[in-house]
């Protein structure tokens, strides 16, 4: 049951039609991972302590730089030289104290991929690298685990929910990672990575309540300068290396 100080902070949710408490108390009980605290992971690591997941890790390894706070809007001045996943827990905790944070100050890999995902229901991808995004893709399929996929670069983004073995994956639509970007080529607008980060923690809030229908196999693409959303069909891949044994096996 809702607290009386639950019912006041999420008045605006539990308003919603179809939401209510039992919506809400989902949530309380969720448990999300974000991988990345930077420009994705700022807004949805926000949006998802703002609206009451009980649960909330994230993973990174960087400090803070001063040409992150462009967009990087979990961090301030003050906290350039910090942990990330330092800088994120005291604004997450200053929020919503209720919340049960996880941090993570550690460089993703192979070997350490699994256990970091294991305790949580939802993980959203908020990486800014290739190689992490499609690790998070291989690692969540071979968890059979629900994830959110967030990319960015220049003035546009694109988002797409995963349901391992019954959706397409990130391997379905580009089996292989594409080239790192040079560093000079790393240019972004802030607002692109706030729109879609605030997307992604809109279907992980979605996948834990059950409400509305999933982002999944369709890929979101919005352009910042056209002002445009473009949805693509996504198919799932019978050869896939990631997923296709998941859906053999069912």
């Amino acid at each position: 049951m809702l607290s009386a100080e639950e019912r006041g902070r999420y008045a605006r949710q539990l308003a919603l039609p179809g939401f209510g408490a039992a919506a809400q108390e989902r949530l309380r009980e969720g448990r999300v991972l974000v991988v990345g605290c930077g420009g994705l992971g700022s807004p949805a690591l926000l949006y998802l302590a703002a609206a009451g997941v009980g649960r909330i890790g994230f993973v990174d390894s960087d400090l803070v730089d001063l040409s992150n706070l462009q967009r990087q809007i979990l961090h301030a001045t003050t906290d350039i030289g910090r942990l990330k996943t330092d800088s994120a827990e005291a604004r997450l905790r200053a929020l919503n104290p209720h919340l049960h944070l996880e941090s993570y100050p550690l460089r993703l890999s192979p070997d350490n991929a699994r256990q970091v995902f294991a305790p949580y229901d939802v993980v959203i991808d908020a990486a800014d690298t290739y190689a992490t995004k499609y690790l998070v893709n291989d690692v969540c399929c071979s968890l059979r685990k629900p994830f959110v996929h967030a990319g960015v670069m220049g003035w546009c983004g694109q988002a797409m929910t995963v349901l391992p073995g019954q959706t397409a994956c990130l391997r379905c639509i580009a089996p292989t990672p594409p080239a790192e970007p040079e560093p000079a080529a790393r240019a972004i607008l802030g607002t692109v990575p706030g729109l879609v980060g605030t997307l992604a923690a809109s279907e992980a809030i979605k996948l834990l309540t059950g409400l509305g229908t999933p982002l999944a196999d369709r890929l979101l693409v919005y352009d910042a300068l056209a002002a445009s959303f473009l949805t693509c069909a996504a198919h799932p891949d019978p050869a896939c290396p990631a997923c296709s044994h998941l859906r053999d096996s069912q």
